[in-house]
């Protein structure tokens, strides 16, 4: 078996791609979108159709009123839907990262969503619904897992939103490796083998912590830089991984190692539960989780409103 056959005995891998050919042809279980994958999609003229579909849902949906603020959101679940005709699993939708600090409106934003994939025929057990991992994102997991509506935490950096993520009952996380080692590398810090890469020992940790206690929150990696990351989390539950480095995995027939698993589990004392002063605390406390988390909502921002410019009747 090649590696990307090896890993799938272990690990469920998810297309890190809004590139719907890709999907189509590599076959991943799962599929996850953002921001900046919809604004890709959005720009390749095979999407052209689905612009102007997103404009007449949006408009379906609004019942009369602006059906401007409906694009976005109607574009995206079109999306999903196309992806998910070519997968068995789920699909990860996101919500707008403008609303990253408003628990209300995330909760309002995520069951729009939801409505329109119930438009489009799509059963919420086949979507989770991405938001960021700020205190107000995951109180808002909080809320919408209460009402039976699966999330996925997304933009990662750190144990503790790790901890406070799964404490809330969050279905998903999704710590992320590529970044991490780019912010050390920023540093001038020297890393010379994914066994001393900072994101994967992360994410290591983070596997290790949720499992010693029991958590049932799934724990997918993801924004990796190259297949070393990979397989040195060979095991994870989960990996989102991009069409690229899919392919490598393909092309390499080489043994792999498990390197993460269940029964492999650490001595963790119970803790208790995160306080929203203690959150704080910590993401103020680790500069790199800080930085990183305000980072990638402001690109995904960005992104959001590039994403706009593009869909036609949206601005």
């Amino acid at each position: 078996m090649n590696k990307r056959d090896q890993l799938a005995q272990w690990t469920t891998i998810v297309a890190d791609s809004g590139d719907l050919e890709a999907i189509r042809t590599l076959k991943p279980h799962d599929a996850t979108t953002n921001p900046s994958l919809l604004l890709a999609a959005a720009r390749s003229p095979a999407s052209r159709e689905l612009l102007e579909e997103a404009r007449r849902l949006a408009k379906q949906m609004a019942g009369g009123s602006d059906h401007r603020g409906w694009m976005i959101d109607a574009f995206a679940t079109l999306c999903g839907q196309e992806m998910l005709q070519h997968i068995p699993g789920v699909v990860s939708t996101e919500v707008d990262a403008r609303l990253s600090f408003d628990t209300r409106a995330s909760v309002e934003k995520a069951r729009r969503l939801i409505a329109l994939y119930r438009e489009l025929g799509i059963d919420r057990d086949r979507v989770l619904i991405k938001i960021a991992a700020t205190w107000e994102g995951i109180r808002a997991a909080e809320v919408l897992e209460a009402e039976g509506i699966r999330c996925n935490i997304t933009l990662l950096f750190c144990l503790e939103q790790a901890v406070a993520a799964a404490e809330a009952g969050a279905t998903l996380i999704s710590p992320f490796v590529g970044r991490i080692l780019d912010w050390h590398l920023r540093q001038g810090e020297q890393v010379d083998d994914a066994e001393s890469d900072p994101g994967v020992l992360s994410v290591r940790r983070i596997y290790q912590e949720l499992k010693a206690r029991d958590m049932e929150t799934v724990v997918m990696g993801a924004s990796f830089r190259n297949r070393g990351q990979i397989e040195a989390l060979a095991g994870c539950d989960r990996l989102t991984i991009s069409p690229a480095l899919l392919q490598e995995l393909e092309q390499d027939s080489a043994e792999l190692e498990r390197k993460l698993a269940p029964g492999e589990l650490i001595d963790a004392p119970p803790l208790s539960a995160m306080t929203e002063s203690e959150f704080r605390l910590a993401m103020n406390q680790n500069r790199m989780a800080g930085e990183l988390l305000a980072d990638g909502i402001r690109r995904f921002i960005d992104d959001q409103v590039a994403l706009e410019g593009l869909l036609p009747g949206a601005s």
